[in-house]
């Protein structure tokens, strides 16, 4: 007699740990800028979810790597909004510059985790500083991401003290790539991130930063075929992370200023799909993408006298929109690229 046999994926203790890991250090960051009433809680809920999600382990070339992306971020949003904020010629080019630069670090491997982060923080701080009026300063901006950076080190160190691994991992190895390959990976990325931002500078898209997140966080893949399935895998996370915003608000109702309440749903929340992202091998897909998209609501839009409904219905709209139009941009720089042997990809049949 023949059984059929079947079985729910577990995970193994190192992915346990990891889960906790993710769940706990968001939740961590999220809790402590509440609390302390800080601004933009994007980056203190965002930042711990990427680097314990992104990695496994916490090395020194790691700690290096996020310390820089840091960096050069604060730094390039200084020289260009702090010094040529009334020249949009040049405000774009010198984007497309330093996007060029972040993904050429990601598309060789050199410094991978230095490239996306970078990219991330770059993207959003460009999106928000570009909204700050004349009477403003962009230093709050500028502080408030080296705060968060500090503290994502602080809450990851802690969190792999607590939740260490039980075994020692495999290291990952970069493929290796043709410089054709690389140069048409940093053209079609560095090109696609550039015109997501002017297009939502020009449409004047402030209360679009998830939008505007997820047309960079496909580009993760670097090229066209795995694009497509990305932006997906980005569509499909954004839609069950924007219903499980919606269910968290019909608990929380309207006791949001309750901090505990928010505080355990995140946990909660992150945990689950934490487990989702890492039985798929801990790449950037569906469960990443739900996770970066409560992320986000729950750092942005939740706060006292403030609720989920409208910014997890809009958000998922906007990204949706957003997504379609990035898909194209990509497909048409793909075989734009194509034509030149200089720039033709690995993967051109």
């Amino acid at each position: 007699m023949t059984k059929v046999i079947s079985s729910v994926p577990q995970l193994d203790a190192n992915g346990l740990r990891q889960a906790l890991r993710i769940a706990g250090g968001c939740t961590i960051g999220f809790t402590i800028s509440k609390l302390m009433n800080w601004p933009y809680g994007i980056f203190f809920t965002i930042y711990p979810m990427l680097l314990l999600g992104m990695v496994p382990t916490l090395s020194r070339s790691v700690i290096k790597q996020f310390f820089a992306s840091a960096a050069f971020s604060a730094f390039m949003v200084l020289i260009i909004q702090g010094l040529f904020s009334h020249l949009p010629v040049i405000i774009t080019l010198a984007a497309f510059l330093a996007f060029c630069f972040l993904f050429h670090k990601m598309s060789n491997g050199s410094a991978f985790l230095f490239g996306a982060l970078g990219v991330v923080s770059l993207s959003i701080q460009l999106h928000f500083s570009s909204h700050i009026t004349q009477s403003g300063s962009i230093y709050p901006l500028i502080l408030s991401n080296g705060l968060a950076i500090f503290l994502t080190m602080v809450i990851a160190a802690l969190m792999h003290g607590i939740f260490p691994d039980v075994a020692a991992r495999a290291a990952r190895v970069m493929p290796a790539k043709t410089k054709e390959s690389i140069r048409h990976e940093v053209l079609l990325c560095a090109t696609v991130a550039t015109l997501s931002f002017v297009v939502f500078q020009i449409l004047d898209l402030q209360d679009s930063i998830s939008a505007q997140a997820a047309s960079v966080l496909i580009l993760f893949s670097l090229c066209w075929k795995a694009a497509g399935m990305a932006g997906w895998h980005r569509a499909i996370g954004t839609l069950i992370g924007c219903n499980a915003a919606l269910l968290s608000q019909l608990f929380l109702y309207n006791h949001s200023e309750f901090l505990l309440f928010p505080v355990f749903i995140l946990w909660i929340l992150s945990f689950v799909f934490a487990r989702f992202h890492i039985l798929g091998g801990g790449a950037p897909g569906i469960g990443f993408g739900v996770l970066t998209t409560f992320g986000i609501l729950f750092g942005q839009s939740l706060g006292p006298g403030q609720g989920l409904i409208y910014s997890a219905l809009y958000r998922f709209s906007s990204v949706s929109v957003a997504i379609i139009l990035s898909l194209c941009a990509v497909y048409v720089m793909h075989h734009l690229l194509n034509r030149f042997s200089v720039t033709r990809h690995h993967t051109y049949d």
